[in-house]
């Protein structure tokens, strides 16, 4: 994105600051910044009117002068200071708060290929430099310019000649300021790039602390950390050597300016065609103007930096929204008829890397190879379940996406009632599909809004009740708070069982017609399996299910089986039906079979 472009964006964010605090911080700015005209003549009237004329009445109303000055200066520092500061935290707010609605739409390909860590330092410290280039380096370019201009033609009142001499060099800084500045964004990019992946390592360990303890790896992460912040710091410094040449440069230029004035000046006081006191307000003018010459250098570093985080920040915000609903989207009403796939194939977008493979169950090279879905034909009546089981990536949890609309298929289409999904409303479509998976996601909350989530006005009688059918009330109860407990980060207080019932209570509050349970008990103990498998019998009454199906023990009450293999639906039927059959499902069910029963004869004793 180009630099002008960036910078007319951030100021769209100032824009409903304008008026009035923006304009009266900027006003009272100018003001503190214009006053220090009056500096060098304060200094030259004292030697000269005061000391070498010893004017009494200059004597008696120039100190009045002076605190009136002053005094201005002071309360317009106050105002620009405070007004400034209002705004660029309301711009802190405007810009989070738009990160975050994007995030919130953006498609799973986004977080697939992005990592959490990356997502977070945008919002964090890539705004936070955004704001400083935006409120606090626009103010200071504003302030010194205007420092800059009152000292100058102070300079130029008081000496034209000195000021010729002094400001000869001021052009010849221009290029290699602009040559340094495009190094500077460049590197401080490249840092907050890095800073990114820094932030996305820390989270990783710490939440996966438990995985890097057991398997001793606490030096390996260290390793990782010690790397990425050594990448940072190498940036950081390429950037800091960009800047801190440019304040250099402007002391030599301003030293040989100052050189020339101080030989001229002084050979002219000398021999009596120049007055001390003319020449000190000069000197005093000269030493002023170089302090806002060296800020405006600064601030030009400020604002490639915030440039360069702005870069980061458009570009999410440039994402494509997740779902185009399209123009006439009409409101889909509860399921009265049948989902149906038509000839769906799906194949995952190649830069979404290999995270989405991961979550598929493919490696990259065989995206490239082959369709994760092809030509699926499948009905789903309401009030039918219907599971679905085959190998490892098979594309099993890919067909379970379409349903709610997390992915469109690159081929074919998905109908709700006639209607293709593509047509229809998010709201509408998500409103009537509960999903429960063997990932169960809490966020850091109490038991209650957990249960609650989307259904947060819901009476506490309520969320008690469907605590109660998904087993769960009976150990809430045992909690120090009971429904006010917190359960943590990612419900990590609580059991694999327990968050799993919170899960079914969570859906079960949604009363959601359609349900999808993607393998809900595989990663649980006998007893929990038995607790959680008992409640989602009572979600899956009267419901519309697809059971993404691991465990052939959970497939005991669907009216029908499909089996997928390498993208393709191979087969269909009952259990008893499939068996017979002889083909991939009774491999698979014989395979589970096989497998439990070694895990049973061969399994760990205790001496």
């Amino acid at each position: 994105m180009e630099r002008g472009t960036s910078y007319r964006r951030l100021l769209s964010y100032l824009r409903p600051y304008v008026w009035p605090r923006f304009v009266g911080g900027a006003a009272c700015m100018m003001v503190f910044s214009a006053t220090t005209f009056y500096l060098p003549f304060l200094i030259r009237d004292i030697f000269d009117d005061i000391f070498a004329a010893r004017d009494w009445a200059m004597l008696a109303w120039l100190p009045a002068l002076s605190l009136a000055v002053f005094s201005v200066r002071s309360l317009a520092n106050y105002g620009s200071s405070y007004l400034i500061e209002w705004v660029a935290q309301r711009i802190v707010v405007d810009f989070r708060k738009a990160l975050n609605e994007r995030v919130q739409h953006l498609p799973l390909s986004f977080f697939n290929r992005t990592p959490t860590g990356s997502i977070v330092s945008r919002a964090t410290s890539d705004v936070t430099q955004v704001n400083t280039a935006l409120t606090q380096s626009t103010i200071a370019l504003l302030q010194d310019t205007t420092s800059l201009i009152a000292l100058l033609l102070a300079a130029f009142v008081l000496d034209w000649s000195l000021a010729l001499i002094a400001f000869v060099g001021f052009p010849i800084a221009v290029l290699p300021v602009l040559n340094l500045s495009k190094r500077l964004r460049r590197h401080a990019r490249a840092g907050q790039e890095t800073l990114g992946t820094l932030a996305a390592l820390l989270q990783e360990t710490a939440q996966g602390n438990r995985v890097v303890k057991a398997f001793g790896m606490e030096e390996y992460e260290q390793g990782r950390f010690a790397g990425e912040s050594g990448r940072v710091f190498h940036h950081q410094m390429k950037a800091t050597r960009a800047k801190a040449l440019i304040q250099p440069l402007m002391e030599m230029l301003a030293a040989f300016g100052a050189a020339g004035v101080i030989w001229y000046g002084g050979y002219s006081v000398l021999s009596g065609t120049r007055t001390q006191g003319a020449f000190l307000g000069f000197m005093a003018a000269l030493l002023l103007v170089y302090e806002p010459f060296k800020r405006l250098a600064k601030v030009n570093s400020e604002i490639q930096r915030g440039l360069a985080s702005a870069s980061r920040v458009f570009e999410v915000l440039d994402e494509p929204d997740e779902i185009d609903e399209g123009e006439g989207a009409v409101d889909l009403v509860p399921i009265m008829d049948a989902i149906r796939l038509e000839g769906v194939s799906f194949r995952y977008p190649k830069r979404a890397g290999d995270r989405a493979s991961a979550a598929a169950g493919l490696r990259s090279s065989e995206l490239e190879d082959r369709a994760a879905l092809d030509g699926i034909d499948l009905v789903l009546r309401r009030g039918e379940a219907v599971a679905v089981v085959g190998p490892s990536g098979a594309g099993k949890s890919t067909l379970a996406d379409l349903i709610p609309r997390f992915y469109d298929p690159t081929a074919g289409r998905v109908t709700l009632d006639g209607t293709d999904l593509r047509d229809a409303t998010l709201a509408s479509l998500r409103g009537q599909i509960g999903i429960v998976t063997q990932f169960t996601f809490l966020f850091n909350d109490t038991i209650r809004a957990n249960i609650a989530y989307g259904s947060s006005a819901a009476p506490d009688a309520e969320v008690e009740a469907a605590a109660r059918v998904a087993h769960a009330h009976e150990f809430i109860e045992t909690l120090p708070d009971r429904y006010d407990t917190v359960v943590g980060e990612l419900g990590v207080t609580l059991s694999g069982g327990q968050r799993q019932r919170l899960a079914i209570a969570r859906a079960l509050m949604k009363n959601a017609p359609i349900l999808i349970l993607d393998e809900a008990t595989s990663a649980l103990d006998s007893e929990s399996e038995r607790l959680v498998q008992d409640a989602i019998d009572h979600l899956m009454e009267g419901r519309t299910t697809l059971v993404i199906a691991h465990r052939f023990s959970t497939i005991r009450r669907c009216n029908r089986i499909i089996v997928i293999d390498r993208g393709r639906l191979v087969e269909e039927g009952s259990h008893e039906e499939l068996y017979a059959l002889g083909a991939v499902y009774r491999r698979l069910h014989d395979q589970q079979a096989l497998s439990m029963t070694s895990v049973a004869d061969t399994g760990p004793t205790c001496a």
